[in-house]
């Protein structure tokens, strides 16, 4: 089976060229999440003054970008353990994958949340708009 061991290199190079790209584009979300972020803070603190500042629709803006981060990042993560992984990589991935999990599982929670107290305070301005 010599003739299989160039290919399982070729994989290896593969694979940790894609996991440094997957974790390359993972930190690119966080640093694009908050210049938007901190982009529409500015903005709406302009905005807005009377009304005060809407914390939790800049929340939301980063948050989204925090969540496509973490995919990246798991991604990565279970790529780092296809090629010839030891059982302490597997357990370490599947840790890993738990706490990523239940943080974009409670982050995309809570998001979801926000956006409909957002929605309803949008329907709830406009109504008094219209009275």
């Amino acid at each position: 089976m010599l003739w299989l061991e160039p290919l399982e290199q070729l994989l290896e190079s593969v694979v940790l060229i894609t996991r440094f790209c997957l974790e390359a584009i993972s930190v690119l979300c966080v640093v694009v999440g908050l210049a938007k972020t901190v982009g529409l803070a500015i903005t709406l603190n302009r905005q807005q003054r009377k009304e005060g500042f809407p914390f939790n629709q800049v929340r939301l803006k980063f948050g989204l970008w925090l969540a496509l981060a973490l995919e990246f990042q798991l991604g990565a993560d279970i790529l780092s353990t296809t090629v010839t992984p030891t059982t302490q990589d597997l357990i370490k991935l599947a840790l890993i994958a738990v706490i990523r999990t239940f943080l974009n599982y409670f982050l995309g929670k809570e998001m979801a949340d926000e956006m409909a107290l957002e929605r309803e305070r949008l329907a709830l301005s406009q109504q008094r708009r219209q009275e």
